[in-house]
């Protein structure tokens, strides 16, 4: 069995890969300004092999509506642009040869709304997230023998604060990418 500081030590661990896995599934989101996070997702067949972008090419942003992919082979290219193409970001890209050029379109304000109520629904399920673990750290105080009432109750309160320190910082994720998405 463990102790106190190993059920606050392993529940920050868990609540931090929560946080994690909200930036990652943010970072997907298309905000109108070029990033490469966007480009996670999609998966270039490359000589028979799926593999993400960024193993087969650089992406740079040298401003804030253009993305450059630059293949480090030239065979990549045209896989690299039917990806794009027939991946969900609506974007089209231009092939220039060596590179690729996408540029970021000027987002509506009805696809804005859209993209904030997806960053909503994973803020949403990283708050439920936390809270589960919280309710499994919960548990695992009250398993804890040998220690008495007062120490239990310490013991949840610690756990409390915990959970309370990381949906505030689900909570500021979120409105991070909200401004980014509205701005």
């Amino acid at each position: 069995m463990s102790d106190m500081k190993t059920i606050q030590a392993e529940t920050r661990e868990k609540m931090g890969k929560a946080i994690e896995s909200l930036e990652n599934s943010l970072s997907v989101l298309r905000t109108g300004r070029a990033n490469p996070g966007i480009l996670k997702r999609i998966v270039v067949d490359y000589y028979g092999q799926s593999m993400p972008i960024d193993q087969v090419a650089s992406v740079s942003t040298p401003d804030a509506r253009t993305l450059v992919i630059t293949p480090w082979d030239r065979g990549a290219l045209a896989p690299i642009e039917k990806a794009i193409r027939d991946s969900d970001l609506g974007l089209n890209p231009n092939n220039k040869g060596d590179t690729i050029f996408l540029s970021m379109p000027v987002l509506t304000e009805e696809r804005r709304k859209d993209l904030v109520k997806n960053a909503r629904t994973y803020a949403e399920d990283a708050r439920i997230a936390v809270r589960n673990l919280r309710k499994h750290s919960l548990d695992d105080v009250k398993k804890l023998e040998g220690i008495g009432d007062d120490d239990i109750k310490r013991g949840e309160a610690d756990v409390q604060k915990i959970t309370d320190e990381f949906i505030a910082r689900v909570d500021s994720t979120f409105q991070k990418k909200e401004q980014e998405i509205l701005g």
